[in-house]
């Protein structure tokens, strides 16, 4: 059924994207197409994609932006992590989610849980997982700023470094950032329009350059060359860093230094 549920969702979210009723432009969709179709993946390198999240439609309709050969295959499709309390309420909810490569996490068990380990040895077997660094939904309207109104994307959580540095092989890593998808649907709305897409959005997908898997190694290799304890931790640490800083600054490229946040 994988393959089924992969291909009927991706082909909604582009017959939608292509619909008129909202707009995308996409900024270098061939890092990611490129990624996919290396010959690296079949040899254990796996794809990461780690992206700001700033609506309940970043996923699935950010992928309907990809060529709709990729949906007949589940290895051109993503993994990624998906919340148990909000996406697997019920055995269909459930079914459904899990047919679509979502691993069910639970808020609060860390980051050496299940889907977290699933994820790592997806990569090891060359799969895609795509992941929200942040954890949660956080709409450029509440981003902090300081006083010259530079806005700061909210730090990602930890199981980023440990899915990114666990793998036998350092994945390619491509930031991506998303813009416009908050009007698509917009925190905070009474029932029913929570559940409804706005018309009209203008939203982008945003594709950047890899981080270098000889800078993660040397993030890695220096860290255990030191002295001290919880050498694991620390690696987890500097990579999350790394890649929270890689996708912050694609953001200040596509957003401005405010990263989208109306001042």
């Amino acid at each position: 059924m994988s393959p089924t549920t992969v291909t009927c969702i991706g082909l909604s979210c582009k017959l939608f994207l292509n619909s008129g009723l909202a707009s995308v432009t996409v900024n270098g969709l061939p890092t990611l197409i490129d990624a996919l179709n290396s010959d690296k993946r079949n040899n254990g390198q796996g794809v990461v994609t780690v992206g700001n999240h700033i609506s309940t439609l970043d996923d699935p309709v950010t992928w309907g932006i990809l060529p709709a050969r990729t949906y007949l295959s589940s290895r051109m499709t993503r993994w990624t992590l998906g919340a148990s309390e909000v996406m697997f309420t019920n055995p269909v909810m459930s079914y459904f989610f899990r047919q679509g490569q979502v691993l069910e996490t639970f808020r609060g068990m860390g980051i050496f849980q299940r889907s977290v380990d699933a994820a790592i040895d997806l990569l090891n077997q060359g799969e895609w997982i795509h992941l929200y660094g942040e954890g949660k939904i956080n709409q450029p309207a509440t981003y902090k700023t300081d006083e010259s109104g530079k806005g700061y994307l909210p730090r990602f959580k930890w199981g980023v470094g440990r899915i990114i540095s666990s793998p036998t092989t350092i994945p390619t890593v491509i930031p991506m950032w998303l813009t416009g998808f908050d009007t698509l649907m917009p925190e905070g709305r009474p029932f029913p329009y929570n559940f409804l897409p706005r018309v009209g959005a203008r939203m982008s997908v945003t594709f950047g350059t890899p981080i270098p898997g000889s800078e993660i190694s040397k993030v890695i290799e220096s860290v255990r060359a030191s002295s001290g304890a919880d050498l694991d931790m620390r690696i987890r640490t500097e990579v999350t860093s790394m890649v929270h800083r890689a996708v912050e600054r694609l953001g200040r490229t596509v957003s401005g230094n405010s990263l989208g946040k109306d001042l």
